[in-house]
């Protein structure tokens, strides 16, 4: 092994201990624990392949390639269930009797935590997603410019905006069935 190969598994080690554990929280709110571990996998193989082109920041850039890495995931997922679908149509399996005995999955959380997740649920997909980056991911302006390759002042006015409409949907949940604010039918509440 030359120097130059200790060099590079030196600095992809402390590539890893920066990034793995904030990329596999980021992945665990957005897709399920076997999926978010393949994902990271895909991810840090990126990063090993393209070592030379991770940033100083590697942060941000690291969570694009694991979006990168999650949106193919996703396409192979989808693939597959038509693939599956197909295949019923052609040859269904047999009914399976229902197991009395299995539980019905729940969910742990507050009602606070319920209601921030109904409110971003009520939001524009990319407003809900630079929330989830700031606030899950700890994502500064600069970073979730990077993450979403907008300019970091584009990233800071976004931000701005989303919170604020993440305001009015909790706003709408602490109104009394029937009521309604006096700025619900303003253009800044339909957006």
């Amino acid at each position: 092994m030359t120097d130059t190969d200790t060099e590079r598994e030196k600095r992809m080690r402390n590539l890893v201990v920066l990034v793995v554990d904030p990329v596999r929280r980021y992945l665990h709110r957005r897709t399920d624990a076997a999926t978010a571990d393949d994902v990271i996998g895909d991810t840090l193989l990126v990063c090993w392949r393209r070592l030379d082109e991770v940033p100083d920041d590697a942060l941000p850039w690291a969570i694009v390639v694991a979006r990168q890495c999650l949106s193919n995931a996703r396409r192979a997922e989808r693939r597959r269930t038509r693939l599956i679908g197909r295949i019923i149509a052609i040859d269904p399996p047999p009914p399976v009797a229902a197991d009395e005995n299995a539980a019905a999955s729940t969910v742990d959380g507050t009602a606070e935590a319920a209601r921030v997740t109904t409110a971003l649920a009520g939001l524009r997909r990319n407003d809900a997603e630079i929330l989830r980056l700031w606030a899950w991911d700890e994502l500064k302006s600069p970073q979730i410019a990077v993450v979403l390759g907008i300019s970091a002042n584009a990233a800071a006015i976004r931000l701005h905006r989303a919170k604020a409409r993440l305001k009015q949907e909790l706003l709408k949940s602490d109104a009394p069935t029937g009521h309604v604010t006096h700025d619900e039918g303003s253009e800044d509440a339909r957006r």
